[in-house]
């Protein structure tokens, strides 16, 4: 049995974390990073927040450790400045993740009774939560994408080599299509996506990081996108288990919609064989996060499910275990 003080340590360490959350979706690490020091009317100033709220939220971030405090005056800490989102190596996923699934916790409590799925939409149940999501994605993935996936999967210098297009099925905020034509500089790209927010966000980082001339997001339906020519990459990021059970004949509209000897990259969480596995500290996030997907009416996916599905459309498929995830190559035969 879990020790009870155990047990209250990791609550402790989940209110840490929401209060962490109202900093980040209010602005106030970045607002008392500018400050340095400030006390809470000058704070509530600067960031445009309630006083009463802000007055109770920075006792609450010095009583955890995210604030310091010399009399009426606030700073940051060390791990307060790390909660910034423009912090480099920011930390701010992490809180976002722990707001989001305590969130998705308790729809999953309430659905359980009723077998209800509702879908993707509750993703947007929370307006604070949504725009932060395409962050705390790239933050949690993308040195991954850079340092581990690019260097060994040679179909992205390939179709580099050829000045391809890259599509992007259900692109979020765009991070992969970046992060790709960072490193791969003759590529062009085009990112889809079924929210609005999410391509606002992607076109105007885009343009931050100056892609823009080679970079193009819009939004589109993964079962109804239209291409304005045949691509040379189709990429799918933790998208495909999002419309596995509706697939239909997705696979092999993809097929349809490469140039032979292009391929699709799909990057997925590997749901294991040996279920023992999911005991192990890196795979207990995977196993919270396949009861939430069942409400979004998704579930996770075996490596050989993926590979033997666009087998059967055509392709011919390679797999790149990463750690918990795979990435699994289809290309189509010239």
């Amino acid at each position: 049995m879990i020790p009870v003080e155990d047990l209250r340590r990791t609550a402790q360490g989940a209110m840490s974390l929401n209060i962490a959350f109202i900093g980040v979706a209010n602005g106030l690490f970045s607002a008392l990073y500018l400050l340095q020091k400030a006390d809470v009317d000058r704070l509530a100033q600067q960031s445009g927040m309630d006083r009463g709220y802000l007055e109770r939220w920075c006792d609450a971030a010095y009583a955890f450790g995210w604030l310091e405090r010399d009399g009426a005056l606030f700073s940051l800490s060390e791990d307060g400045a790390a909660m910034r989102p423009e912090a480099e190596n920011s930390q701010m996923a992490i809180a976002v993740g722990a707001v989001l699934s305590a969130h998705m916790a308790e729809r999953a409590a309430g659905l359980m009774r009723t077998g209800e799925r509702p879908g993707e939409k509750v993703l947007a149940e929370r307006e604070t939560i949504l725009p932060w999501f395409g962050a705390m994605l790239e933050l949690n993935f993308r040195s991954t994408f850079e340092n581990e996936i690019l260097p060994r999967v040679g179909i992205f210098q390939e179709m580099n080599d050829k000045s391809g297009l890259a599509v992007d099925l259900g692109c979020g905020n765009g991070w992969y299509l970046r992060a790709l034509l960072g490193r791969c500089r003759l590529l062009q790209g085009l990112g889809l996506d079924g929210f609005a927010e999410n391509i606002l966000q992607a076109t105007a980082k885009a343009e931050a990081e100056g892609l823009s001339g080679r970079l193009q997001f819009a939004e589109g339906d993964i079962h109804q996108f239209q291409l304005p020519r045949p691509a040379d990459l189709i990429v799918m990021n933790r998208a495909l288990h999002h419309v596995w059970e509706l697939r239909g004949t997705l696979f092999d509209r993809l097929h349809r919609e490469l140039n032979p000897g292009g391929a699709v990259v799909i990057w997925e969480p590997a749901w294991p064989e040996d279920v023992g596995i999911l005991r192990q500290p890196e795979y207990r996030g995977m196993a919270f996060q396949n009861v939430t997907e069942h409400v979004q009416g998704n579930h996770f996916l075996r490596p050989p499910e993926i590979s033997a599905a666009l087998e059967a459309s055509g392709f011919q498929s390679e797999l790149y275990p990463v750690g918990s995830d795979v990435v699994v190559v289809g290309r189509r035969p010239v």
